[in-house]
């Protein structure tokens, strides 16, 4: 595969995807997508489109004829979500990945889309594989449960990937909860963490590299867990934080789910990952991974 393989990306301008547009770009021909925020979609091939325009949408695909979309693009943050018209999110998280799955059969594409690890039950035990009971709780999940549904119902070159907590530095205006603790460690405030929560996170980087990775590879019709190696609440993920850059771990201040009366509370959403590693693809420690993250911080 070289830069005469085309890949499209939706959401470039998002968490994940202002990093899917470093590590892709290195390797591929990419055109990625943005709408409201530019990200850092301006320093590469990029188009501002409004997915749920639908003829848009069907041009795009048609004129880049992309080997590989890869869809981060959502309604990806479940209280926002809560704050939407219910037709909104399901047009974005149903419907856009629904139809990029007939364009793709159309024109003979891998779809590559970004689901979530609370598609899970959250209360049958930790380390959870593939094919464990899937009970959403917030519309966010439900809606991305339905996109993976709508896509195996339409054709078979397909990879979802059933995405954990994603943490690292953002270089545009898209922060996330590890970014924001980190701000506020650093200028001495404390923070308060779920000790009750528990998922499998995955840094920023590693997930984009991942991703790289799995084209590279050429699988199709797979579900995979996506996350890192270790099962932590949010509060140990501070403490390891503290650890790797030597800030005051007595400013992490511990909550309980139950400290928030309208959380969809999920309360453990780890993933065992050994199908993915299966594939010869590796993650890193959380150690590994933070220690990149304050080395590189955005930039790579």
């Amino acid at each position: 595969m070289s830069f005469h393989f085309r890949v499209l990306i939706t959401g470039g301008s998002g968490l994940l995807g202002q990093f899917l547009n470093k590590e892709l770009a290195k390797r591929f021909d990419i055109l990625t997508t943005f709408n409201t925020h530019k990200g850092n979609c301006e320093k590469f091939n990029s188009v501002k489109i409004d997915l749920t325009n639908f003829d848009l949408l069907t041009q795009l695909i048609g004129s880049f004829k992309p080997n590989v979309v890869v869809h981060a693009a959502a309604i990806s943050n479940p209280s926002a979500a809560m704050q939407l018209p219910t037709k909104d999110v399901f047009s974005i998280n149903v419907k856009v990945p629904e139809l990029l799955a007939k364009l793709c059969e159309k024109h003979s594409a891998k779809l590559i889309y970004l689901s979530t690890d609370l598609v899970y039950a959250g209360y049958r035990g930790s380390m959870l594989k593939e094919d464990a009971k899937l009970i959403p709780v917030s519309l966010y999940a439900e809606t991305k449960l339905l996109g993976e549904i709508k896509i195996k119902n339409i054709f078979d070159d397909y990879i979802i990937l059933r995405t954990a907590l994603l943490y690292g530095i953002s270089g545009t205006q898209t922060v996330n909860h590890f970014h924001e603790m980190y701000n506020r460690l650093k200028k001495g405030i404390s923070i308060s963490l779920f000790i009750d929560q528990y998922r499998t996170p995955l840094a920023l980087h590693d997930a984009a590299r991942i991703i790289r990775e799995i084209i590279q590879k050429n699988l199709k019709s797979e579900t995979l867990n996506f996350g890192g190696l270790e099962r932590v609440s949010r509060f140990e993920l501070g403490e390891i934080l503290c650890k790797c850059t030597k800030l005051d771990k007595n400013l992490l201040q511990k909550i309980s789910l139950n400290d928030l009366p309208n959380y969809p509370a999920v309360a453990d959403v780890s993933m065992n990952t050994d199908k993915l590693q299966s594939y010869g693809i590796k993650q890193q420690t959380m150690e590994e991974a933070i220690i990149h993250i304050m080395k590189y911080g955005s930039h790579k």
